[in-house]
């Protein structure tokens, strides 16, 4: 039987080859992989078997295939992960059958082909496979970690002379960056969460020549370490811990980059933990936006708002015009939406007496992606009772200057090109329908038909909507002279009532609404409004988007009769707000949205 099962195995990992040489040979297009596969369902010895013999078929007909464009994956997800385990208890039973490391891996990869685990990893496998054999943990559950690596520099740096030791006694941990073997002495780098770096040394004086040879076999690059020894200063007058100890905290079987390279953009986005270690901006970053949001909410905390939660999953979605992600409920057998905007529900608090309300959470939007633009961003939404635009645009410049000041010590920042935007002083402010005659050289007001505006965006060549009105044109052709030119922060005012349905009538301007846009180096941070208060407008509104909804306008909302119905029972007036935190990020720092979010939505690779 044992005999058999070898046979079997040898013919799937022959298999696998084929399919990926045959899949490197043809087109990118792919076939959909097996459902049952897709969905997790476990694969059989004979079911991955029959896939490799479908592969020498396929490759005997590669002609016909690079004809259609169709070819099936190399292999599923479950299937590469079936065979990598193997590959690992493979290794693993060469070190129990006293196989030495060398023995135990299949650098060239032989038996398992192409999409098996490098040389690299198997030899951290065996490692990790030897340690066990000999008793000791790869990943133990706790290590006498009783000082940090920055609070060590803090204490010691510039205190001790080159050669200098001190009896003070320190258990440290750290990621291992650095190893330099000089015979009885080792010495390492390690590096701490924050990046703070410090020198371990292992002499064979102070553990004994075994555990220095252990160290030298299994310790690689990239490993968490445990040392506990004392504080020195070495000849070169580099500050170290001289260890009396040493334990593997974690075992990395996965090697890093090269850290002194800069990594590609598609490693920094698939694998952000990598850019955590290798990169400082990267980890300065997620420090960075912690901050921020920090700094936010004391702010509004200052100001004596009340921070709520609101429903991710909505029944209607509304708040914004956008494109909704949509999904299914099976305990109530509905459709549900992943919101858009939490404004509708954070009105309802104005209606039940939170007269200061604000949320920090995640929206949705099922549209393009750009620098500025993700499907997934995290928003702040902000409503004051008694408030208006005027006083919420008070507001949120207070928000972002104090944000500046928090973060980087200054309203003043310098970007990551190393130029200086200033953030500080007056903002300045334009309408956009002044803005925009002043563009075109004619008047455009609100009274300007929707074909007089279709001629200038023609003429223009402005893209133009399948559905559009009068606000929309306006909007797309002020667009097209200030959207990306407005560089110092500036706040755009008085927009088209058609685009604006959850927005007060401004009190002087007829057909216009009291709305801004701010504005900050060529982009869209923030918005804030007068809300619409008025229960029969509002009806009024909807119903207007429920008919562009009908024609055809996918960013149109649906009518939330819940909502009208609160809107009844009395809101008082207010000013709300909203602003992207991922923006805010991009306007301190110069970076693009994925660089500002921790973990950005990538396309999966399918092997």
């Amino acid at each position: 039987m044992r005999f058999h099962a070898a046979i079997l195995c040898v013919f799937m990992c022959i298999g696998t080859w084929i399919d990926w040489c045959v899949m490197s040979e043809t087109t990118e297009n792919t076939a959909e992989m097996n459902e049952a596969t897709s969905h997790g369902a476990p694969i059989s010895a004979n079911k991955t078997l029959q896939a490799s013999k479908e592969s020498v078929s396929k490759a005997a007909k590669s002609d016909n295939t690079q004809e259609t464009g169709e070819q099936a994956p190399a292999m599923t997800t479950v299937q590469r992960a079936h065979m990598l385990l193997q590959q690992d208890q493979s290794i693993c039973t060469a070190i129990d059958g006293g196989a030495s490391l060398d023995e135990a891996i299949d650098p060239s990869n032989d038996t398992y082909g192409p999409l098996a685990h490098p040389e690299q990893v198997q030899m951290r496998v065996a490692k990790r496979a030897l340690m066990l054999k000999e008793g000791l943990q790869p990943y133990p559950v706790h290590l006498d970690v009783t000082d940090r690596i920055e609070d060590i520099r803090a204490k010691y740096d510039g205190t001790l002379q080159p050669g200098e030791e001190t009896e003070d006694m320190v258990g440290i941990a750290g990621r291992v960056l650095f190893i330099r073997n000089a015979g009885g002495l080792c010495f390492v780098q390690l590096c701490a969460g924050d990046g703070t770096k410090i020198q371990g040394m292992i002499a064979k004086r102070e553990i004994g020549a075994d555990s220095l040879k252990q160290f030298k076999q299994l310790v690689d690059l990239g490993d968490h370490l445990y040392l506990r020894g004392r504080v020195i200063a070495s000849k070169t007058g580099e500050l170290s811990v001289f260890a009396t100890e040493w334990s593997i905290a974690a075992k990395a079987l996965q090697p890093l980059p090269a850290l002194h390279k800069e990594l590609n953009d598609d490693t920094r986005t698939r694998k952000p933990y990598i850019g955590m270690i290798a990169d400082e901006k990267v980890r300065n970053m997620v420090r960075n936006r912690s901050k921020a949001v920090s700094s936010l909410r004391r702010t509004f905390d200052e100001h004596d708002f009340i921070e709520v939660e609101t429903p991710m999953l909505q029944t209607i979605h509304g708040g914004a015009a956008a494109r909704p992600f949509t999904t299914h409920m099976n305990a109530f057998d509905i459709d549900l939406f992943l919101r858009i905007a939490p404004e509708l529900f954070l009105k309802r608090c104005l209606v039940g007496g939170i007269d200061r309300v604000f949320e920090i959470n995640r929206n949705f939007r099922n549209e393009g992606v750009d620098a500025t633009h993700a499907p997934e961003f995290t928003m702040i939404e902000a409503y004051q009772a008694y408030g208006t635009y005027d006083t919420i645009a008070k507001l949120v410049k207070e928000l972002i200057q104090k944000t500046a000041m928090d973060v980087f010590g200054s309203t003043t920042v310098t970007l990551l090109d190393g130029t200086a935007y200033d953030l500080g002083g007056d903002w300045k402010q334009i309408s956009m329908y002044g803005s925009l005659s002043e563009a075109l050289g004619e008047e455009i007001t609100p009274e300007t038909s929707v074909e007089h505006l279709g001629a200038i965006a023609d003429r223009l060549g402005v893209e133009r909507d399948e559905v559009e009105n009068h606000g929309k044109l306006v909007e797309h052709l002020w667009e097209h002279f200030y959207e990306d030119k407005l560089y110092a922060p500036t706040f755009v005012r008085d927009f088209p009532v058609e685009t604006s349905p959850l927005v007060k009538a401004h009190r002087s301007k007829p057909g216009m609404v009291e709305k801004w846009d701010l504005y900050v180096r060529g982009f869209e941070l923030a918005t804030g409004y007068s809300e619409l208060n008025d229960p029969v407008v509002q009806r009024e509104r909807l119903v207007a988007q429920a008919h562009d909804a009908m024609a055809g306008d996918e960013e149109a909302m649906d009518i939330d009769e819940d909502f009208l119905e609160a809107l009844g029972v009395g809101m008082p007036p207010a000013g709300g707000m909203g602003m992207g935190v991922d923006r805010l990020l991009i306007a301190l720092t110069g970076a693009t949205i994925r660089e500002t979010v921790t973990f950005p939505l990538v396309k999966p690779i399918n092997f």
